[in-house]
């Protein structure tokens, strides 16, 4: 990691109370959807990004969803979760998204995309599983924020974003020859300043180098990578992405059957909306 890169690090701003609550929440064996609304009250911010994204396109309910209680009962508590963490996330690191040439509200669009993908690819085969990834596929580029605030310092945001655009499948190849590191790496190492779950740090820091993953967390890291190639910034759910997607997801012997019928499921929803 480069000096300037841990110089970033270590001036994060500390935890908002509100998500410093969600991790202790999120810790507890029985979870209470009340005592969740009790926290989410408290910061209208999450309130209000969680009922976007429950209203979006992505999810394809019927009716609009008007109370977060609503919201939490037919998302799920661990969705939620994953949600208000990165709601939360977003407006702590007061940065922009311009090197990558997307806005915050398109981040945690693609992140929501790729919670969906998760919950429908996994949830048809191991509903333990996607329920312990929903947090670490929401928030596992949050790095970005970090990485493009240096390409602005910098001054190579329009240099950096050409890059990815001309080879989108190559981002993370294209952030070590910028930064030195990738923007999961500096997932994990904010996270690990922020001292939140060892597992969580664990997953997202071995995604982009899966040949030396330890075994104990090699599937969920697999999982993890197949969803961020599909749900990529520069083209998400495209012909190409989708098609190395699936290559990786046979080589890695994870079921490709419902990954393609996830697949077509948001690809459906997109274009209805």
């Amino acid at each position: 990691m480069t000096n300037e890169l841990t110089r970033k690090i270590d001036a994060l701003p500390p935890l908002p109370q509100t998500l410093m609550n969600l991790e202790k929440f999120k810790s507890q064996s029985v979870q209470e959807t009340t005592e969740l609304l009790k926290i989410l009250e408290k910061d209208p911010l999450i309130l209000s990004t969680l009922l976007k994204i429950s209203n979006s396109a992505m999810f394809g309910f019927r009716h609009r969803v008007e109370t977060a209680q609503k919201a939490i009962e037919l998302i799920g508590i661990n969705f939620t979760l994953s949600i208000s963490f990165g709601s939360a996330i977003k407006s702590t690191l007061e940065t922009n998204l311009n090197a990558y040439n997307i806005s915050s509200d398109e981040f945690i669009e693609l992140a929501s995309l790729s919670s969906n993908l998760l919950s429908k690819w996994v949830g048809a085969w191991d509903i333990t599983l996607k329920d312990e990834l929903l947090l670490p596929v929401f928030l596992q580029d949050v790095g970005k924020f970090v990485l493009s605030d240096i390409a602005g310092d910098k001054g190579i945001s329009d240099d950096f974003c050409g890059k990815i655009k001309n080879d989108f499948m190559n981002i993370d190849g294209i952030e070590i020859e910028c930064f030195k590191t990738t923007s999961t790496n500096v997932s994990a190492s904010m996270f690990k300043q922020w001292k939140l779950d060892n597992k969580l740090v664990s997953i997202i820091e071995n995604i982009s180098t899966i040949e030396t993953c330890p075994s104990e967390y090699l599937k969920e890291v697999q999982i993890l990578n197949i969803i961020k190639i599909l749900t990529n910034c520069v083209e998400p759910l495209s012909d190409k992405s989708i098609e190395f997607a699936l290559i990786k997801a046979e080589e890695y012997n994870l079921d490709t059957a419902s990954l393609k019928k996830a697949i077509t499921l948001m690809q459906d929803r997109i274009l209805d909306a």
